[in-house]
């Protein structure tokens, strides 16, 4: 199993952090929710590892 990184490990982490909340900017609740749901389907895919991501749903349900 690849060990999933819970360490910091975005570069400009503050300026994804900002493009993240524009992205929500004015949406209602549900558009939001759909967009961070449309998000993680882009980054899972991306990931692509089974195990990798299984232990990241695994880590983000405690």
């Amino acid at each position: 199993m690849t060990d999933l990184i819970l360490t910091p490990n975005i570069d400009g982490v503050d300026d994804f952090y900002a493009e993240l909340l524009a992205a929500h900017e004015g949406l209602e609740k549900d558009d939001s929710d759909a967009l961070n749901a449309r998000l993680v389907l882009v980054l899972a895919n991306h990931i692509g590892n089974r195990s990798v991501l299984s232990e990241a749903i695994k880590t983000a349900a405690n």
